[in-house]
Parts: structure tokens; C-alpha cells; sequence
């Protein structure tokens, strides 16, 4: 397990390459330098998200680290052992968090409904309606709010992302994060 990390990607690698198929691994020969060369993953899903260039949230496995931080690896081989589309669940998770501070300020109806439900088609209306109804002091609250409960956001973030890949990760993997 723990060979186990998260990496996000978007439509092809940094460097233009095509993104590989499940289970065939990626190979960086050269010196392995964090942030610079290599090729790079995270411990946790979360930590993961601060690195994302696209929506692929993918479980990969990898070998040969050269360097290891706390939120991040860098290393000679990767591969994706499974992926998805996180594009629903990142934005589900957005309105989970919103919700988990809309005790902060005076909500309007429509921006409630939008966190409630996702309606895309209310989208608009509720951050016309936010702008309106959160002044600067609102807002700053509930960034606040956010930060302090940043443990509580990893662990519900890790929470839904071991459920979304619940049939690739070992027994007991979500015991780790």
C-alpha cells in the first residue's frame, strides 16, 4: 500500500505527451528533481488537488522515489492503476464545503438551493445573489471557517475520493490516509 499515491491530470502530460493507458508505466530516466523533472504524485488526495492541471483524478502506483515531501513524491516510474472523470466530485465536494460554513452568514434561498442540488441552471443566479448578500466581512468569515476545519475537509475529501475508487483500492487502504 504504500506504493499507492494520487495524481491529477488533464488532457495530456505537462509536456504535451499523451496521457498512458491504465497500467502501462511511465518512465523518466533523467535525474528526478522535485517540482522540476520527474514525475510527481501525492501521499493524499488532497494534497493532490493543490498540484491538479486538469480534472483526472487517478490512482497510481510508483517506484524508484528520489524524493519524498509531505505532500508530494517525486519519482522514476508511475502508473495509473485506475482514473476518473473528478469533475462531479470536485464540485460536489465545493458545495459540501460551502454548506459546512453557510451557518456563517445570512444565506439567500437561491444560493442554498444551487448548494443543495447542484442545478446548474441556477448557477448563475446564485452568485449573483452571493455578490449581493456576502460582504467582505462574510466572505473572510467563512474562508476562515474553511481553514480551520481543514483536517475535517481532508479526511471528507479522502472519504469520497476512497469511495469513488472503492473496487481498485486494497482492503483497509483508506485506513492510511
Amino acid at each position: 500500500m504504500n506504493n499507492l499515491f494520487w495524481h491529477f491530470c488533464g488532457k495530456t502530460m505537462r509536456n504535451g505527451d499523451p496521457i498512458p493507458p491504465d497500467d502501462i508505466w511511465l518512465e523518466y530516466p533523467g535525474r528526478c528533481v522535485m517540482c522540476e523533472s520527474g514525475l510527481h504524485a501525492s501521499k493524499h488526495p488532497f494534497d493532490a488537488l493543490r498540484y491538479a492541471p486538469g480534472e483526472t483524478l487517478c490512482l497510481v502506483e510508483c517506484e524508484g522515489i528520489e524524493d519524498e515531501h509531505e505532500d508530494k513524491i517525486v519519482c522514476h516510474r508511475r502508473k495509473i492503476i485506475a482514473r476518473m472523470d473528478a469533475q462531479e466530485m470536485l464540485r460536489y465536494y465545493a458545495r459540501m464545503q460551502a454548506l459546512s460554513v453557510i451557518h456563517l452568514w445570512d444565506a439567500p434561498d437561491v444560493v442554498l438551493d444551487y448548494l443543495m442540488t447542484g442545478d446548474e441552471s441556477i448557477l448563475d443566479a446564485a452568485w449573483a445573489a452571493a455578490g449581493d448578500a456576502a460582504g467582505d466581512a462574510a466572505w473572510d468569515a467563512a474562508w476562515a471557517a474553511m481553514a480551520a476545519a481543514g483536517d475535517a475537509a481532508r479526511k471528507d475529501f479522502a472519504s469520497l475520493v476512497c469511495e469513488c475508487f472503492s473496487e481498485s483500492l486494497p482492503k483497509g487502504y483508506e485506513n492510511g490516509l
